[in-house]
């Protein structure tokens, strides 16, 4: 499982994305798991970096599950219209 960082913003935003590409190349599954539940700090740049990873896994015939998305990232995808692209795993 790939673990994204307390803080996520435009600062950070391109190693974050680095960091999970090469935990994507690492993984052999068919779904590459990614949990939030530390992402406490964040701007519209976690959005940008989660669908330029859910593209990546696409591309490498994955898909991305996404598991304990803070409710105000999920209220900021819904407002953009793209929520349903970062549906949290059930």
């Amino acid at each position: 499982m790939l673990v994204l960082p307390a803080e996520l913003t435009h600062a950070g935003a391109n190693a974050c994305l680095r960091m999970l590409v090469q935990g994507l190349r690492a993984h052999a599954n068919a779904e590459v798991w990614v949990d939030a539940a530390a992402l406490s700090r964040f701007d519209s740049s976690a959005l940008a970096v989660l669908l330029e990873f859910r593209r990546e896994c696409q591309a490498s015939g994955k898909q991305v599950r996404i598991r304990n998305l803070p409710s105000r990232l999920a209220n900021l995808a819904a407002l953009y219209g793209i929520a349903e692209l970062l549906a949290p795993a059930q």
